[in-house]
């Protein structure tokens, strides 16, 4: 099913926008515009590298929000953790009522709670969207969680946009809530292999660490996942803090303490402030250029 017409807005291009945008060009009849606050930016080159994604991927930047967001038929926003609440406060200055909002930031569920009041509160349509995998490989088709009031409506948008979204029975936080949970373990694992590894490989080890591993779990690949961590972190990792800061906020929501969470946020955080580039695919390189540079770092403390 094809729309016959559809203008979609996104808040926010990065890589969750550029995947789903790249899936959608063998659909027709759609206009996409967007609106990023990095074409303010005043770091070299940065505003020029946003209007250039734009570009390449034909849709129509724009300079401000409002633009972008004035004949939107449906709006993603694909923000940072931290900033979700903003863009939903700033864009309910602009949209039109009856418009699909769909929050795809991972949030806390009481974050989006608050963001869908602002929204609802207009008359548009609020959906909590939680995006429950990596963009890559699979773009527009990546698997996601909807829940809220508008859920049902909102499902047959993303039909026809050939998205893969499952409604997850629940008001707004539902969808948000598995989606932060879940990152518990995930996005904790990789601080986990980070520390863990970076350990043996310090202490001139990891190979018999990760061979003792293995043993206990035959099958599961440390050596790679390993490596894939790393890259998920070097590449990912302050946007994966800003996002475990929500975890740190579901958890409390619930009344536990979330100190596996917090402890993942400053793993995160401290290996995505490196900006060291993933390099090869092998675990053991990727392990000594983070070892360098935190050693970089506690030489000049």
């Amino acid at each position: 099913m094809e729309p016959e017409k559809l203008d979609i807005a996104l808040l926010g291009f990065g890589e969750a926008a550029g995947a789903f945008v790249s899936g959608w060009n063998t659909i027709s009849n759609l206009s996409i515009s967007a609106f990023d606050i990095k074409t303010d930016s005043h770091e070299k080159g940065e505003a020029d590298g946003k209007w250039a994604a734009y570009e390449q991927a034909n849709v129509s930047g724009c300079s401000t929000m409002e633009e972008a967001l004035k004949n939107a038929d449906v709006v993603f926003s694909l923000v940072t953790a931290d900033r979700a609440y903003f863009a939903a406060e700033q864009a309910a200055k602009y949209l039109q009522k009856k418009t699909f909002f769909l929050d795809c930031n991972s949030c806390a569920p009481g974050t989006k709670k608050r963001s869908s009041k602002i929204i609802s509160d207009i008359g548009v349509r609020y959906v909590d969207v939680a995006v429950m995998a990596p963009v890559y490989p699979k773009l527009h088709r990546t698997p996601l969680l909807i829940s809220g009031e508008f859920m049902a409506e909102a499902k047959t948008v993303f039909e026809c946009l050939q998205m893969d979204a499952n409604i997850m029975e629940g008001g707004v936080g539902t969808s948000s809530s598995v989606k932060m949970i879940r990152s518990i373990m995930m996005k904790g694992l990789e601080a986990l292999f980070s520390e863990c590894v970076l350990a043996g490989r310090r202490a001139g080890v990891d190979e018999k660490v990760i061979a003792s591993l293995e043993q206990t779990y035959p099958g599961f690949g440390f050596a790679d996942k390993s490596a894939y961590m790393f890259e998920r972190m070097m590449e990912h990792g302050e946007r994966r803090a800003a996002e475990m800061k929500e975890v740190v906020l579901t958890v409390a929501e619930l009344g536990l303490p979330a100190d596996m969470a917090e402890a993942t946020v400053k793993w995160q955080q401290r290996i995505g402030e490196l900006g060291k580039p993933a390099g090869e695919n092998e675990y053991g390189a990727r392990a000594d250029a983070l070892l360098e540079a935190l050693g970089d770092i506690e030489r000049n403390e």
